[in-house]
């Protein structure tokens, strides 16, 4: 048996954020709503949230979570029980989000989605990171039950946001041929129409990179487009599969060996031109597309050494070992070198 979730309600577009009570009432999830947020989102969403549940009648309590970690989600989730929550809002462009998809599921009440930033596509996925002890790991959580993305609200946040969410769903092409590879070497189980979506998402950014632009509107909604279509793949899958491959093992990698690693969705889509190259496909088409948004293709870009990089892909696939792709067993110091060199990610 395969068990699929799928938001109920996706509302994408400008001041959507008002329909929060309207959402709220439309899915008879009651009245007592424990809010999950950041210290820079409660100013720009959360409190404008809080206050328009209360208006309505219902009571919402406020959570400004400081770090995504197992402690933290220990903290919400009994918080929320104590409210007796029947809904837990995540609001923010990704750690408030996955601290409440994971409380909410402890709770075990419905989870909505509100992110205030296009930065990856765990907005819509069943996957959660959590960090414990200098590493990330993925969590199984639940899908949202519906998800209120204002793009107006998510075009103001910094455009390095939104252009590293388009680097995520950009590497969605090496994540597929990843899978696509287990399937045939070790018969892992593929959904093509969950690798079709992922496809489909990827393309949406590519063939749209001229227009994704700072400040624009029309380039959040883009964005958020692929990023909604992007985690309804992995939903299908019933995994990270479609969406998650050896550029994501490169990403983790470098969380632990960087002395300042990038944000996720750059680290992904940097990752992504490599391990296309090692695939033997067009890495020079995802490069272009990156380059064309004004995302980073480099180490340098980055902010991250040469030899963190090496270091991060001869590390790579020790990080989700059970994980078939690309990697293999490992790949060489000369054969990393070259990769990095080749693809213009290391200067020469």
């Amino acid at each position: 048996m395969k068990w699929m979730e799928f938001p109920r309600e996706v509302l994408i577009g400008k001041n959507v954020l008002n329909k929060v009570p309207d959402v709220l009432n439309k899915l008879k999830i009651g009245k007592k709503v424990f809010l999950v947020t950041g210290k820079n989102t409660v100013d720009v969403a959360g409190r404008q949230i809080q206050e328009m549940i209360e208006e309505n009648g219902g009571v919402c309590e406020i959570c400004v979570s400081e770090k995504a970690s197992p402690e933290e989600v220990q903290k919400i989730t009994e918080a929320g029980a104590a409210l007796e929550a029947d809904s837990f809002l995540g609001i923010g462009s990704g750690r408030s989000i996955d601290l409440a998809k994971l409380s909410s599921k402890n709770c075990d009440v419905p989870f909505i989605s509100i992110p205030t930033a296009a930065s990856h596509d765990g907005i819509v996925s069943s996957r959660a990171s959590i960090h414990s002890d200098g590493k990330s790991e993925s969590f199984e959580a639940q899908a949202p039950i519906a998800v209120i993305a204002d793009t107006e609200m998510i075009s103001r946040a910094p455009f390095r946001l939104l252009a590293a969410g388009c680097g995520d769903v950009i590497s969605n092409y090496t994540s597929v041929l990843d899978w696509e590879l287990a399937s045939r070497h070790q018969n892992e189980p593929f959904s093509r129409s969950s690798a079709m979506m992922a496809y489909m998402s990827a393309d949406m950014i590519t063939n749209s990179a001229d227009l994704i632009r700072p400040g624009l509107e029309s380039s959040a909604r883009i964005a958020v487009k692929s990023l909604v279509l992007s985690g309804t793949a992995m939903s299908v899958a019933g995994s990270s599969r479609p969406a998650s491959g050896a550029e994501h093992m490169f990403s983790h990698a470098l969380d632990r060996i960087a002395k300042k690693p990038a944000l996720h969705g750059e680290q992904c889509a940097v990752g992504s031109i490599m391990m296309m190259y090692l695939h033997g496909g067009d890495w020079e088409k995802i490069r272009n597309a990156l380059l064309q948004i004004g995302a980073p293709t480099t180490a340098k870009e980055m902010g991250i050494d040469d030899e963190e990089i090496i270091e991060a892909l001869l590390r790579a696939h020790t990080i989700r070992p059970e994980r078939y792709t690309i990697l293999g067993s490992g790949l060489t110091p000369s054969a990393a070198e070259k990769i990095a060199a080749v693809t213009k990610v290391i200067t020469e």
